[in-house]
């Protein structure tokens, strides 16, 4: 599949386990070579997250404090910025088939990749979105990837994003499922990124059906990030340039979230109000507190 907006790399499927032969030698080798894998593993972020990790992630308070501003960007805020006037250059697709549901409520599934610039700047939106109609736990940073298993460089190298590969979401009006197909760790064995997870029969179908002509150009076909949006609305691709945030610290992202005239704002949280009237469409305009008159305004042009 395609990352991005019709252009970026490839995304490629691999094997990502590799086994650790420990030779045989004297008590003391064998100690140190112990030692040393226990390091390894507990350091190594693959183990925690799949996702190769930054040496400037927030972390423990400083992580909380990301966290809390990014899922509660005021809906005053939110509001001000309205369309990011100019700054969300993709906005939903209507695509129409049998409702999208999980567990009695509409689903909004998003099949991305942690290499993806592009999946990477969508998340912020996401995130700022799905606040206002639930909650997430377990968000972990990181960055998309720099060059891939060919040592090819991506557009918009080390976009600082999160994964949802760890995180759960839980909300009263919706369904949210997010598949990350692959971890953003270079695979020399094939040039692109090592599995992560697997998608369904079913979400295959549905990438298959709405991420192709006639809803997109078939150059685009495949693209990635895709979401779907109960099968009412669809975003294929970054909605906004992943260079708003490059060069940014996660926690420089977040406060400009707060500040209605950054870039940051205009173009993530402009996003974000696109997406809340994507869901708000799927929920029947509830809450009230997310599906504001602005809101409604974006649902109408969809």
């Amino acid at each position: 599949m395609t990352a991005g907006n019709g252009s970026g790399a490839a995304a490629r499927r691999s094997e990502q386990r590799r086994r650790i032969l420990i030779a045989s030698g004297s008590i003391l080798a064998v100690i140190v070579i112990i030692v040393v894998f226990i390091v390894v593993k507990a350091t190594s972020s693959p183990s925690a997250s799949a996702a190769k990790a930054s040496t400037n992630s927030p972390a423990g308070s400083a992580l909380a404090a990301v966290v809390t501003k990014v899922t509660t960007v005021p809906a005053s805020t939110l509001n001000a910025v309205a369309d990011g006037g100019g700054s969300v250059a993709t906005t939903p697709i209507t695509i129409s088939g049998k409702t999208l549901t999980s567990g009695g409520k509409p689903e909004m599934l998003f099949m991305g990749a942690e290499y993806c610039p592009y999946c990477a700047a969508e998340r912020w939106a996401m995130i700022v979105a799905l606040s206002r109609f639930g909650t997430f736990s377990g968000l972990a940073t990181m960055h998309s990837a720099s060059a891939n298993g060919t040592g090819q460089a991506e557009p918009y190298p080390d976009t600082p994003t999160w994964t949802f590969v760890h995180a759960t979401y839980s909300s009263p009006y919706l369904t949210f499922t997010p598949v990350e197909m692959e971890t953003n760790i270079p695979d020399p064995s094939t040039g692109g990124y090592t599995t992560l997870q697997t998608p369904t029969k079913a979400q295959l179908a549905l990438i298959d059906k709405y991420d192709a002509a006639p809803y997109i150009s078939s150059a685009d076909a495949g693209a990635i990030p895709f979401v779907d949006f109960g099968n009412k609305y669809m975003i294929v691709g970054a909605s906004y340039s992943p260079q708003v945030l490059s060069g940014l610290s996660w926690s420089t992202i977040a406060t400009d979230l707060h500040h209605p005239n950054s870039a940051v704002a205009t173009g993530v949280d402009g996003t974000a109000n696109y997406i809340t009237a994507a869901i708000c469409a799927m929920t029947g305009n509830q809450p009230a507190s997310a599906c504001t008159p602005t809101v409604k305004a974006l649902e109408i042009q969809l």
